[in-house]
């Protein structure tokens, strides 16, 4: 089962930056009950999309680098970086429906 994946400001660039996929990051926060709607829709997605996208989530609380290197002001945000480049940025909570929509034009295409 793939899950969404929790990361730090030390495993950021590794993790995100460098991997082959389109990467959504979920910046989020214990407090932030958006942040906790989110959760099931994010697990969905990436158990669904896991060949055309990685989900990972980093705590703003705990890794303030990585927050203020993206300019990061509210939780939940939803980045998506390809080839180690932001391209799109969401701000707060959504149904999966509309989350997939939003994130259409990032998705690569699956492996044939």
């Amino acid at each position: 089962m793939t899950d969404v994946t929790d990361v730090t400001d030390a495993l950021f660039d590794h993790e995100v930056l460098e991997a082959h996929l389109p990467v959504l990051v979920k910046f989020t926060a214990d407090w932030c009950g958006p942040c906790r709607q989110l959760e099931p829709v994010l697990r969905a997605i990436a158990e669904e999309e896991h060949d055309r996208l990685k989900i990972v989530r980093i705590d703003v609380d705990r890794n303030p680098e990585t927050t203020v290197r993206f300019g990061v002001l509210a939780t939940p945000t939803l980045m998506v970086f390809r080839a180690g480049e932001p391209v799109k940025s969401l701000v707060g909570a959504r149904p999966k429906r509309r989350l997939l929509q939003d994130l259409e034009d990032v998705l690569a295409p699956a492996p044939r």
